[in-house]
């Protein structure tokens, strides 16, 4: 009480609201997780201390990140609700070069966000009280560090089949290009698809089941569509897709955890394109600086 009197401004509260669910979301994930058949071990594919590059200028929201294959040594980045639509470029060694912005689109709360083939994949899906009643991904080609605004940009509207979802992960199959996408509130976490083609009308999501997880805030696949890192805020899980395999079937078999460095609000992870390891970054929070942070792999 003494906090919202100290500080009545809604940024503050936006900033305090996610720390507090964070807590619990690691609560729920632990009790959850325990309950689960699947069989969690530490992994060993990766460092367990990162690689450390301090994010300047700092970048208050971000919410999601993709690894840059048009600019080499950067990194793609997105806020979220009340920002600007617009991406960040960021250096793998932290130094934000530059915004592009998005012309004709807004940031109603962008979650996530991905690149596949050239194409980057906007994550219009945060709901965080659960009240609308579509949602959408922006997808557009990757611009070059040269481009200053991007006009060309296909708005794929979707609904759920039941009901209003918070989601802050989804995965773009590399092949199929079936857009997978994961909750955050629901316990476990649910996970729905957008099947290839999408309809330039709205498109209406098929429920897929749910991962044994809950507070899901991030998830990426490698490029070779090989790997799969679901995370949270306080865990990463890793999941091996085998060839033939959907999606869906690697998300139900038995994961592995990864080494995580918890974060002041994480909730963007990258696998690097040359799959040497992944990134992950965190909003600011409460904390004075964040890091970038790498995974080598062993």
């Amino acid at each position: 009480m003494y906090f919202l009197q100290m500080n009545n401004s809604k940024k503050h509260l936006r900033w305090l609201l996610p720390c507090l669910l964070a807590v619990y979301f690691q609560l729920v994930c632990f009790v959850s997780c325990n309950k689960s058949s699947a069989a969690v071990a530490t992994n060993l594919l990766f460092d367990s201390i990162p690689d450390a590059k301090p994010v300047n200028p700092l970048v208050n929201e971000i919410s999601g990140i993709a690894d840059s294959k048009s600019n080499p040594d950067y990194l793609w980045g997105q806020e979220d609700s009340g920002n600007p639509p617009q991406l960040y470029l960021i250096n793998h060694n932290g130094t934000v070069l530059k915004t592009v912005y998005l012309k004709g689109v807004t940031n109603r709360d962008w979650e996530d966000m991905a690149l596949s083939g050239n194409e980057i994949y906007i994550a219009e899906t945060g709901d965080n009280n659960q009240v609308y009643s579509e949602y959408s991904f922006y997808r557009l080609t990757e611009p070059l560090s040269t481009t200053d605004t991007v006009t060309a940009i296909t708005n794929i509207r979707f609904a759920y089949p039941d009901g209003s979802h918070d989601s802050e992960a989804f995965l773009v199959d590399p092949v199929s290009k079936d857009i997978y996408i994961i909750t955050k509130r629901d316990n476990p976490s649910r996970i729905y698809k957008l099947t290839y083609p999408y309809s330039s009308a709205l498109n209406i999501a098929t429920a897929l089941g749910s991962l044994t997880h809950t507070g899901v805030v991030s998830s990426t696949i490698s490029g070779d569509g090989t790997e799969i890192i679901v995370k949270t805020y306080t865990a990463i899980y890793y999941y091996k897709k085998s060839a033939g395999e959907t999606i869906e079937q690697a998300l139900k078999k038995t994961y592995t955890t990864l080494p995580y460095k918890t974060e002041p609000q994480g909730e963007a992870v990258a696998f690097a394109n040359d799959n040497s390891g992944f990134y992950t970054l965190s909003e600011k929070g409460f904390a004075t600086a964040v890091n970038l942070y790498f995974y080598s792999r062993k």
